[in-house]
This record gives structure tokens, sequence and C-alpha cells, in this order.
């Protein structure tokens, strides 16, 4: 069944089908951000970054799915499953169990402790400045190198064969329009803005995708007829690698149907153990610790509604596997020779990369087998999921550098000068996404997920260590996380060094691999997913020797910050350099005034006012920054006390009955579910 006919392009019908969607959806963007305003939670920092913690569970859950499933997902996903079978789809299985993590564990901490952002939890839970910092510095490497740069690059291989636009030119104009209507809908609306915006495009993105699921299947013969022709969907030109050139490069593996596959070195491409336990260290890391997923979490107006949106989000979580993964598989049996080539010349002929074209498989499906109109729709699914991911990133990331390292350099700034702030620094990553992009067009990697959980593994056992040991472990201390995170990152960047700094021959052209032979053993024998197991304790050791060398933090301090503590009604004592014992290294110990308004303790300042006489241009830039003019002094809410303050946050963890029964029942239901799956395609 192969094919190698011409790719279709877009024609006007899918234009306007693209021109009506975006209008459509800037149009919800707009309409909550005026909404926001005029109750008057848009001029906050709260409600600007946190939706003033009033979402529904069904925003919430779509939103956490939609800040996940990416560009990078369809094409990545769809790639991989091209590649080599249904495999890839074991991490979105295990993303349902660390999302009940989340749900059951995680948010009941974060909500009782008052916090903004995950460094402001490790702020609070250790004291100092150092982790804080650090993390957030790591966060923003991690949102450009694998979240904005991946979905940027998936966004424009599509965009490449949507236009028939090779040049790059035509790329970075796309790119750049894209970029702008995703950073209008963070600028103009907040948190609140981009929830509902993700809730409209995650309803899109499933009906297209099941769309084509079913028309991909169709085409092939239906499930079992993929199962069975997917094993003989090879390349009629292709090259052979091994000593004998016994192995056929173009050929699919024989444990392409098998979730559990070989742990020996080199015998497959995702080991059963890595699959078990390294992406689960992976995904604890992205789903409860990671700021664009808790964010969303964050804002549930209680701990049902939070829990409802973990569960909402994980129900969901099931589609992947089959409305990408198998799409991917079908369209490697229709389009062998383009999507399954192995021969460089070949590639680059009909992708114009020479390590290989399986990351146009799910492209492929949509240009070719829908009609005119649909296929426009499909293109602006696919939109959204670049721009549901995007602006996700620019709201989270927007919020860490406001509240955890522009309060550090402008300690007395005000509430209007976060609120720019923040907007502004979204502008900033959009710059240096468009810089990195050349960067991920010249990756080695010719499967984007793999590239994407690679840098993962390397980057992120540390932290996942970490907020366990201080989430679960009292006795954790700040010098004992810090030195964890460091050891664990020194580590880690050398192995990113290794896999990186040398471009790795694809199948087949093994004799031009040039790498010295101690990395190549080391590279080839340990697997990413191996090595963040090893990571993983290493720091976790590393945390808990260090912790119980030094002295630990005083219970005062600890007051709904752990899982034990979560529910505790009495007045948490900030951590102060007094108390702390890291040195007069680590210095700012105490809450200024500028934490404490990200903190909501703190007014919109009365000495912050707008003349009665405003320019046109100066409503302009409030409009942009957020920023409602003031008509006199600012209301301010009734005081209350301290142990009021510690009784309300405790309070906010109760949960109805009814309600506990409900979202327990349900979360049961999902993992059967899941464990079921587990073992059908074991």
């Amino acid at each position: 069944m192969s094919s190698t006919t011409a790719t279709q392009l877009l024609e006007w019908e899918d234009y306007l089908v693209v021109g009506l969607y975006f209008g459509f959806v800037l149009a919800v963007g707009l309409y909550t951000s005026y909404r926001s305003r005029s109750s008057g939670e848009g001029g906050s920092v709260a409600g600007y970054f946190l939706a003033s913690r009033n979402m529904h569970w069904i925003p919430v859950g779509a939103s956490l799915f939609a800040s996940n499933i990416g560009s990078g997902h369809f094409i990545g996903l769809a790639g991989s499953g091209a590649a080599s079978g249904i495999g890839i789809g074991a991490f979105e299985l295990n993303a349902i169990y660390i999302l009940m993590l989340l749900g059951w564990l995680f948010v009941p901490v974060y909500m009782s402790s008052g916090v903004f952002t995950m460094p402001e939890y490790l702020r609070e839970r250790f004291g100092g400045q150092r982790i804080r910092v650090y993390l957030s510095v790591l966060t923003l490497m991690l949102y450009v190198f694998t979240k904005i740069s991946a979905d940027l690059f998936a966004g424009a291989l599509f965009i490449q064969e949507a236009i028939g636009q090779t040049s790059d030119e035509w790329l970075y104009i796309s790119i750049i329009i894209l970029l702008a209507i995703a950073a209008i809908f963070t600028i103009a609306g907040g948190l609140t803005a981009v929830i509902w915006t993700d809730f409209v495009q995650t309803i899109l993105m499933i009906i297209g995708a099941l769309i084509l699921m079913v028309m991909s299947l169709d085409a092939v013969g239906g499930y079992e007829s993929l199962v069975e022709q997917f094993f003989y969907a090879a390349p009629n030109v292709t090259v052979y690698s091994g000593a004998n050139n016994e192995t056929n490069c173009g050929e699919p593996p024989s444990y392409s149907m098998n979730f559990f596959r070989s742990a020996v070195p080199g015998e497959s491409d995702l080991p059963w153990t890595g699959m078990l336990f390294g992406v689960t260290v992976s995904s604890v890391w992205y789903w409860c610790t990671d700021q664009v997923i808790v964010q969303r979490t964050l804002s549930s107006k209680n701990m049902i509604n939070a829990k409802g949106g973990c569960l909402l989000a994980a129900v969901i979580k099931f589609l992947p596997l089959f409305i990408l993964v198998f799409p991917g598989m079908a369209s490697r049996i229709l389009y062998t020779e383009e999507v399954a080539c192995v021969d460089r010349e070949e590639c680059k002929r009909y992708c114009g990369s020479t390590t290989g074209c399986t990351n146009s498989a799910y492209i492929k499906l949509v240009l070719d087998l829908l009609p005119k109109g649909l296929r426009g729709m499909m293109f602006a699914v696919m939109m959204a999921a670049l721009m549901s991911s995007l602006t996700s990133i620019f709201n989270s990331a927007s919020t860490i550098f406001t509240i955890d390292i522009w309060t550090r350099i402008r300690k007395k700034a005000t509430d209007s000068e976060l609120l720019i702030v923040g907007r502004a620094f979204v502008i900033v990553l959009v710059v240096i996404s468009v810089i990195w992009i050349p960067v991920i067009q010249n990756s080695a990697s010719s499967q984007l997920f793999v590239y994407i959980q690679s840098i993962s593994s390397f980057l992120s056992p540390p932290v996942c260590a970490v907020y366990l040991l201080a989430m679960f472990w009292e006795r954790t201390n700040e010098p004992g996380a810090f030195w964890g995170l460091m050891s664990g990152f020194v580590i880690g960047m050398v192995r990113f060094g290794l896999e990186f700094g040398w471009s790795v021959p694809p199948c087949g052209y093994e004799h031009e691999d040039t790498r010295p032979e101690i990395i190549k053993i080391i590279v080839g024998n340990i697997h990413y997913l191996h090595f963040g197991i090893l990571l993983f304790f290493i720091s976790l050791a590393v945390t808990i020797m260090i912790s119980l060398l030094t002295p630990p933090i005083d219970k005062k301090h600890l007051h709904r910050l752990t899982w034990s503590t979560k529910s505790d009604t009495e007045v948490r004592v900030p951590i102060s350099k007094k108390d702390l014992s890291e040195g007069v290294s680590n210095p700012g110990f105490e809450e200024d005034e500028t934490a404490k308004s990200a903190n909501g303790t703190k007014n919109l300042p009365s000495a912050d006012k707008e003349e009665e006489e405003i320019s046109c241009l100066r409503q302009a830039f409030n409009c942009v920054c957020g920023i409602e003019p003031s008509t006199g002094e600012v209301e301010k809410p009734p005081e209350i006390s301290p142990e009021q303050k510690a009784k309300e946050a405790a309070e906010f963890l109760h949960q109805s009955p009814r309600g506990t029964l409900i979202v327990n029942a349900s979360a049961i239901t999902v993992m059967t579910l899941t464990a079921f799956l587990w073992g059908f395609y074991a």
C-alpha cells in the first residue's frame, strides 16, 4: 500500500476554516480577559497568575491535557509510533497514575501552603533563596530547550508541508505569526484566558484527531489489518546494519506491538525497566512539580475540583495511544517509502532530513487523507495544540520570572510593576525561542519525542528526588536539598554533553561514528531512561546523607508544608537567617514586602494612582499590561489574624463525604483500566 504521491497543500477553503478558528479562539480569550478585569480579578497578581483560585474541574482538567499535548505530541508520538510501534504510548499511560499522585498527594500540600510557584514552595519549605533561584533558572532553561523549542520545531514541520514552502524565510514568518497570537492570548488575559482557551482547543484537538484516527484505520483496512501490515512496511530502498549486514534498518522491530521490551542494552529502544521506573521519575517531575501543570490545579476552587480536574485529564490521557500512535503506524503502511525511509538520499529528498522522516507521519495523514475544509480544521487543531502549549508555558514562565527572580532584583516592586514585568518577559521568551529554532533543526535525533524525553531524563531526576523528600520526609533540610540538586545537575550535564556533544549516525552508517570508544560504551550501554533512575537515586542519597549530617528544621517552620502537617492550624513561622544553618553565603532569608505581595498579604498600593486625564496611548498601554486606573484610595480587605489565616488554609482542604467518595471511586476505576491496557499490550 506504499504511496509516493505528492502531498496535498492547503487550499482557500482550508485557510478560511483556519481564519474562522483563530478568530473564535481569540474572541474567547479576550472575552474571558474582559470578564476577569470587570470583576476586579484581572488587575491583581492572584487573578492574573492563579485565575483567583475559582476554576471548575472541567476547565482545569481540559487545561491540564491541553498544556501537555502540543504539536510535539502530535508529531512526536505519531512519529515514534511509525518508527517502532506502540511502545511510546506507555509514556501516556504512565501519566495516568502520576496524575493521581498529583491530585491526591501533592496538590493538598501545595494548596494548604498558599504558594504561587513551585520554587516558592521550596523557599517556604527550606528557607533561603539559592534553591528557589536555581530551580527558577533551571525551569526556564527546560522550557526553552524541551517545551517551546520542541513545539516550534513540530509546528515548523507542519507549516513547511502544508504551504509547500520549504525556505527558512517562510518558516520563520509563519512561526512568528503563531508566536504573536499565542503571546496576545497570554498577555491579554492571564491564567483565566489561558485556561478557557485551553478548554476550547482541547475539544477541537480531540474531535479532529478522532476523525483522522477513523479515516487512517479505514484506509489500512481496520485495526487487525494495521497490526498485520505494520511488520511488512519496509521501504524498497534500504540499508543494513551489523557486522555481517544481518539487520535491515528499514524493517519495523519485532516487538512493535509490546510495551514490555528487552532491558538488555541495544536489544530494544524502550527497555521495560526504564518504562516502568525511569519514565515514572520524569513523570513525577513533570506532572507534580512543573509550574505549567501544577499552576492549573492550584487555580481550582477547592480540593474536590482539583482532584476532578486531575481525573478528567487522566481519562483523556487514554486517547493519545489510539488517536496519535496508531495513526502514526497507519501512516507507515500508507506511505512506506517516505515515512519509513532509511537511506540518506531518499530521506533528504522526501522531508529534507538525512536521519529519517518518521516525524512527517502525522502530517502526511492530515494533508493526504482529509478533504478540503476538514483538512483546514485539522491544521487549526494542530496549531491549537501548539498555541495551547505555548500560552501555558508563557504564562507559567512569566509567573516564575516575576515572583521568583524579579522580586530579588526589585525588592519594593509594586503589583503594577509585577504585572508589567510578567507580560514583558513573555516577549523575551518569544525571542529566545526563535533564536533556538536552528539548534532544533540540526538535532541528531530523528524522533522528536525521544529528544524531549532524553533531555528530561538528564535534568529532571534530582528535582523529583528533592520534592519527594521535601514533602514526605520532614528531616530533609536546605543543605541536603541544595547539594542533592547540585550533584544531580553536574552528573546530568555530563551525560547531556556526552549525548549531544557528538553526532550519532543513524542505523546502517555506524562506520561513520567518530565518538571515542569510552563514550560509545557509556551512552550505548546506559539507556537514557536507566540513567534517569540512577541519577534519581544518587540525588536521593546525597540529599538524605547531608540532611542527616546537618541540623534539622524546627517543626514550627513546617506547618502545612509537608504531607503530615498539611492540616495543621498552627501559625507557620517563616525560616529566618538565625534559624537556617547554611552560613552567610546565602543572604536574603527574610520575606520582603514584594514576596508578601506575591503571597497575597499586600494590597495594591494606593500610591500607585493614575492621573484623572489619561492619554489614549497610556490607556492602550494600561489595557495591555492589565493596570486598572485608580479612582482613589484602594479599598482594603478586612484584615485577619495570622491564627485565622492558618485556620482558613487548613480548612481549604475540607472535602464533602459525597464528593470524596465519587472522586476516589473514579480514581480506582481509571487506574484499573490503565492496568488492563498495560497487561493487554504487555
